[in-house]
């Protein structure tokens, strides 16, 4: 068997949900709403099944689709980009982030990773025989340093993969931390894969820097979106990868032997959701808000340590105040004492991993959000 998948431990996602579902507990640990999405947009989709087309679409995706998130770019992030030739639709941003890792490093090829981080980048980045060089950044902020970055890029760095907004942390970065990662992959020659997901569940007024548009980034930037994310609809996987022409042929290829398309119906409904009235995100950027902030205020008030969310579906607290020093251990006792499942951070780390912070997900009803609050409240008690 391929070590490089055999020797992975099953995901922390399904060892937390597991045990949620055989303890009846409440599922704040992995990252799905309760909410079922847009009817519109899910009626779009049912009726394209219905009455649209149903066999293969085309390898790059549905014209319509692509033509949709071009102008969605362009009136949100400020982007010009060709639909015809830098656009293109994948099942999934996973697997976009797949094909882009095979499409661009060969084996020895040396790939900048920012832990912590999504967990299905690493191995990846060993499919590919690419060699990891690790940044570790620190809580609560989370912060780029030019020292870090010297010492992880090299003349053998090929890429670096980038997630902003960065999930596990909640944390968007800086215009500063990305004018200085610009400047490294300028000087080194590297190619930038920004997972840029969360994109649209951003808060307080801000917005995201797509790389792509940072100077001197186009021709060396593949940007990856998500229709799952941007309607709460995490079970569609329809991604989006944006990149300059020439890298672009490169990814389609390595996409046609993936997955080599997605369903169209689905792609039908996302083209009518990126053209969706702006009241619709700022909608759902201010209902997501709301419930981080009715969940922030709970947790505070029962003596949490809170570190901000300024974008994702999740929030973070700090454990050490509570005299806890093992973030796993903590999860562990967490759903089997008083069943509230929560996700370790630790388990993002490929080394020097951080063991104080533990995430939740605040993309809940009410009701959900105030039973975990309850059952924390226990938690805090016996802390005190």
């Amino acid at each position: 068997m391929n070590p490089i998948f055999a020797n992975i431990p099953t995901t922390i996602f399904e060892v937390m949900s597991g045990l949620a579902r055989e303890k009846g507990a409440i599922n704040l640990g992995q990252g799905f709403p309760d909410d079922p999405g847009p009817e519109d947009v899910r009626r779009k989709a049912a009726d394209a099944v219905l009455n649209g087309y149903n066999q293969y679409p085309s390898m790059m995706g549905l014209p319509e689709l692509r033509s949709a998130i071009a102008a969605h770019y362009k009136h949100w992030q400020g982007l010009d980009l060709d639909a015809n030739t830098e656009v293109m639709v994948t099942s999934g941003a996973t697997e976009a982030l797949a094909g882009a890792i095979l499409g661009i490093v060969e084996p020895g090829d040396e790939v900048v990773l920012f832990e912590p981080m999504y967990d299905a980048y690493l191995p990846l980045v060993r499919l590919a025989g690419g060699i990891p060089k690790f940044v570790t950044l620190q809580p609560p902020h989370f912060r780029l340093t030019e020292e870090a970055l010297s010492k992880a890029f090299s003349p053998k760095t090929k890429a670096v993969l980038f997630n902003n907004p960065l999930n596990p942390t909640a944390t968007i970065f800086s215009p500063e931390d990305l004018a200085l990662l610009a400047d490294f992959c300028r000087k080194f020659d590297a190619i930038a894969i920004s997972d840029e997901v969360w994109e649209h569940v951003v808060f307080d007024g801000r917005r995201l820097q797509p790389v792509l548009g940072l100077e001197g980034m186009r021709e060396r930037s593949v940007k990856i979106g998500s229709a799952g994310k941007i309607f709460s609809l995490t079970g569609w996987k329809v991604g989006f990868v944006c990149a300059a022409p020439h890298i672009m042929k490169v990814l389609a290829k390595s996409h046609q032997f993936l997955t080599f398309t997605t369903p169209p119906n689905l792609q039908t409904a996302v083209a009518y959701g990126l053209a969706k009235d702006d009241s619709y995100f700022e909608t759902m950027r201010r209902d997501f808000a709301r419930s981080r902030d009715r969940f922030t205020a709970g947790l505070k008030t029962l003596g949490f340590e809170v570190i901000p969310s300024q974008g994702t579906y999740f929030l973070n607290i700090d454990i050490t105040p509570l005299g806890e020093t093992d973030d796993v251990a903590f999860c562990r006792r967490l759903v089997m004492d008083h069943g509230v499942a929560a996700i370790p951070v630790s388990a993002f780390y490929a080394e020097g991993a951080v063991k104080n912070v533990v995430r939740f997900c605040f993309a809940k009803k009410d009701e959900t959000l105030d039973a975990g609050l309850e059952r924390l409240a226990k938690v805090a008690k016996e802390a005190a």
